[in-house]
């Protein structure tokens, strides 16, 4: 159990997508102008990253790994479909961010039109298919490490949008120099939010 909640730990503050990869950039850019809507992307990432990584380990231990097939019959045991990785996990990918876009067309039209394209983007989201990258590095022991490793990329990408938006719209109001309003400002913060949570490298976990 404590394995499971340092992974978890480590996911949002430690190994955050954002401040720790600079993974899923563009998205964390474009639709961070407010905080209601960054709230719903962020939760839409945290629903898509739950469900695909431990959906592409199931994958990757029980279909792609050497010898994974190995439970269909002996004589599998020497097929090696690790080079399907990439386009099986981005079929997985898209498949959820289908199903995330329907549901909020469905229940919150109005979110649906505030995210506009970058809603069905989670598909090629960098930090989607980083997080699935990772599992298979990282090598977890089984489906429910890479399912807490999943919700926690999630959350601290949620943590990490959400911040920057609150940011954002507060420093409206601020005297920003004029060539830096915009993208400019929010690249020098979220270069010290980054050095921020470098600080939580310290953490032992």
């Amino acid at each position: 159990m404590q394995e499971l909640f340092n992974i978890f730990i480590k996911g949002i503050f430690i190994e955050n997508m954002i401040f720790a990869y600079f993974l899923g950039m563009c998205s964390y850019l474009a639709v961070s102008r407010t905080v209601k809507t960054s709230a719903g992307l962020g939760i839409a990432v945290v629903f898509v990253l739950g469900i695909t990584v431990p959906v592409d380990y199931l994958i990757n231990k029980y279909l792609l790994l050497p010898g994974a097939l190995s439970w269909v019959s002996p004589s599998f045991a020497s097929i090696d479909l690790s080079f399907l990785s990439f386009i099986i996990f981005i079929a997985v990918i898209a498949s959820m961010v289908q199903l995330v876009e329907m549901v909020i067309e469905k229940f919150s039209p109005t979110l649906y039109t505030s995210l506009g394209i970058f809603l069905p983007l989670i598909a090629v989201n960098c930090a989607i298919l980083g997080g699935s990258l990772f599992m298979q590095e990282r090598d977890y022991l089984n489906v429910t490490e890479a399912t807490m490793f999943g919700l926690g990329s999630g959350v601290g990408w949620y943590l990490a949008i959400v911040a920057i938006a609150a940011i954002r719209e507060k420093i409206r109001y601020s005297n920003v120099p004029a060539p830096l309003r915009g993208l400019g400002i929010t690249f020098i913060i979220t270069g010290l939010m980054g050095i921020a949570f470098m600080s939580f490298m310290g953490i032992k976990l």
